[in-house]
């Protein structure tokens, strides 16, 4: 029930319509796009997707990646606004650090589309991402429903992102019952400090040094999965522990046709980068946005929020998702 009240808290389902403003009307939109970082597979995807949405509604696209440097991204932020971005659509490295990126656009007029990551306590004016609340219920349910006893841990994602807290929420809405029954036993559960290889590597090392049975692992995304599968193969036990991911990335599915990851979850980027784009180019015209939004709180007010759904992939559907969709091309996954 905690966890229920607590998803309620944090997205209201509110819908209404938002009327266009942009700074100014202009005839070729130039957007803005702020990343954290391309230190993985999906965020190179999410960029070509956007440029691509954009150009095609008769906008420019300005990219720049902060490598995970969050003053560097905040004076990125100001160039654009001294360059004339009509809107900027920004990937936070730091959620909270953010929040001046959308004071500094606003004392120029210039609305902040935040992408896949909430930037917290300030006047946001949107939002678009997938659930990670009903993504970390997929991720769970899925495992929990091939192997309802056991032990199991989770590896989270970076302390300071919101959505690793999301994702967690979505988590434990399944496994609480089931640890309450005393079917299953979470022997780890720790976030990282990073989205990285690295760091599901070095906490599944500590997993099974402190525990010699282990029946799953939910990795909050793909690179902490591929971490994990590395140190289980180190100690003999790939393929014995159920592991689940997120992002659909190239060398996951690999593994899921080999048989060492258990599922993975595909987020529709493309359809989240049309949408953001579709919004960034409306605003900086002025016209009018007219889609229905939910609302979620960011600690400071309710962000009008436009959220896709996630699905869970696995050996079995992969080739109806993934790569029916044209994420992922057969020949590479099948390699």
């Amino acid at each position: 029930m905690y966890y229920q009240v607590k998803l309620l808290i944090w997205v209201f389902l509110t819908v209404f319509l938002i009327g266009g403003c942009g700074k100014k009307q202009t005839e070729t939109p130039k957007i803005g796009l702020l990343i954290h970082a391309l230190d993985r597979e999906r965020w190179e995807n999410d960029r070509d997707f956007f440029v691509k949405k954009v150009e095609e509604l008769g906008g420019t696209v300005q990219v720049e990646v902060a490598d995970n440097d969050a003053g560097k991204q905040l004076a990125q932020a100001k160039e654009m606004l001294t360059n004339g971005v009509d809107v900027l659509v920004v990937v936070p490295v730091d959620q909270f650090a953010a929040a001046e990126i959308v004071n500094e656009a606003h004392k120029q007029d210039v609305k902040v589309i935040s992408y896949d990551r909430l930037i917290k306590n300030c006047k946001l004016d949107y939002y678009v991402s997938t659930d990670n609340v009903d993504i970390g219920t997929l991720q769970a349910t899925y495992l929990t429903t091939i192997r309802p006893v056991g032990n199991y841990a989770l590896i989270g994602g970076a302390k300071a992102d919101n959505n690793s807290q999301f994702l967690y929420l979505g988590q434990m809405n399944v496994l609480q019952p089931l640890i309450d029954k005393g079917d299953i036993k979470v022997v780890y559960n720790e976030f990282t400090e990073a989205w990285e290889e690295t760091e599901g590597y070095n906490h599944t090392k500590i997993l099974l040094a402190k525990n010699s049975k282990v029946d799953a692992i939910i990795a909050a995304n793909d690179a902490i999965a591929m971490g994990a599968i590395k140190a289980l193969r180190e100690a003999g036990k790939e393929g014995e522990v159920l592991i689940a991911g997120m992002d659909s990335d190239l060398q996951n599915l690999q593994e899921i046709v080999a048989g060492h990851q258990t599922c993975t979850v595909y987020k529709p980027i493309d359809k989240l980068a049309a949408t953001a784009a579709e919004i960034a180019v409306k605003l900086a015209k002025s016209e009018e946005c007219e889609k229905t939004f939910q609302t979620v709180s960011n600690g400071e007010m309710l962000v009008p929020a436009m959220f896709h759904e996630a699905m869970i992939v696995n050996r079995e559907n992969l080739k109806l998702t993934v790569i029916s969709e044209g994420y992922q091309k057969e020949e590479e996954v099948y390699k």
